[in-house]
């Protein structure tokens, strides 16, 4: 590798050679030396590069045994239980697995599209108090793809009387495993695809890729199935069912790589526009009719995109430029802080509150 580098470094140097000689203006003469201009053609060495020409040069190796897993562990869970459902909230995770499942299920017409249908339905939880890009989005998606949506509405759960809001104003977002619990007893759903990562929070790190769930839809952290050898233990009793997580072992840079590489849609709010929000403990607040600004907060016009998605009381955006997935690829090389950790509200309020809302059933 080293000597082909090297060869194609010399083979380089008389095309930079010539093109030094022939360049305009002429050289000018400085206490005797000759120094010859430098061409427009030729870049500086600190010039900023373009990550969209470098992508096509990253070895994405790594993402080709990533998606190899990720579509194993979706044709196992299809193989191994009778009634799958594939989790589809139209943000980017979601998008990625589904377009996993389509290259696991469905034939390829080599230009991006699939022909064919999943073999289970799509499933979301609607808490009412989503994006309204990001519903428009979902539909939108499943339509073109002709494929089958499933929504379990919070609202209902209100109406029926199994959710209770202390205020109408009230986050959501805990409150949807009651709705997702309904949803899976009404369609008897056995195993549910997920788009859940490991690096996103503490108790998703510890999670297996199959994640069993009594009969109560709760997980116990304890009695986790060991899973040596890729060997998936996905044995139920009546009434309890499976979370499966194919991208498990992904990151959050591994996603938007893919994401750049697949050219998968996403909703517009990934990428940079402009938007009212308002600062407070640290985060940019989105000013929605569910987050009005409180007394003493100045609302401000601000450059961002979101990082991930979700009830809007308590998803924030960051400030961004990025326009397009490569611009997302190159500012998530330089993050420190992860995406739930920059954005979410209602992780912060405990160091267990996602293992919390875990045990009681949350995705």
């Amino acid at each position: 590798m080293a000597s082909a580098r090297t060869s194609s470094a010399v083979a380089v140097l008389p095309t930079i050679t010539s093109a030094i000689a022939d360049a305009s203006p002429p050289s000018t003469p400085t206490s005797g030396l000759t120094i010859p201009a430098i061409p427009a053609c030729i870049a500086p060495m600190n010039a900023a590069a373009d990550i969209g020409q470098m992508l096509p040069d990253l070895d994405q190796t790594h993402l080709d045994w990533l998606e190899e897993e990720a579509i194993f562990i979706l044709r196992e869970s299809v193989a191994a239980f009778e009634r799958p459902a594939l989790l589809f909230s139209g943000g980017k995770d979601s998008c990625v697995v589904l377009r996993l499942a389509e290259k696991a299920f469905k034939n390829s017409m080599g230009d991006g599209r699939f022909k064919g249908r999943l073999p289970f339905p799509l499933l979301h939880v609607d808490t009412g108090h989503n994006f309204p890009e990001v519903i428009e989005f979902r539909d939108r998606r499943v339509a073109e793809m002709g494929e089958r949506l499933v929504v379990g509405h919070l609202e209902d759960s209100i109406r029926r009387g199994t959710v209770r809001l202390a205020h109408p104003l009230e986050s959501r977002n805990g409150h949807q495993t009651v709705a997702l619990l309904e949803a899976i007893e009404e369609h008897r759903f056995d195993v549910l695809l997920g788009g859940a990562r490991r690096d996103e929070e503490k108790a998703r790190a510890k999670e297996r890729i199959f994640s069993h769930r009594d009969s109560f839809g709760q997980w116990q952290p304890k009695e986790q199935r060991p899973e040596l050898w890729t060997l998936f233990n996905t044995r139920i009793r009546p009434g309890e069912h499976m979370r499966a997580f194919p991208i498990s072992n992904w990151t959050e840079l591994d996603v938007w790589l893919y994401i750049a590489r697949e050219n998968i849609p996403l909703p517009a709010m990934y990428y940079t526009h402009q938007r009212p929000v308002m600062r407070r403990k640290g985060l940019l607040v989105p000013l929605t009719e569910v987050t009005p600004a409180v007394d003493g907060e100045t609302v401000e016009i601000a450059q961002v995109r979101f990082r991930t998605v979700g009830d809007m009381t308590c998803t924030c955006p960051v400030e961004s430029d990025a326009a397009n997935a490569a611009d997302v690829v190159a500012e998530t090389l330089q993050v420190t802080v992860s995406e739930r950790g920059a954005t979410r509200m209602d992780d912060r309020t405990s160091e267990a509150s996602m293992e919390r809302r875990k045990k009681e059933g949350y995705f």
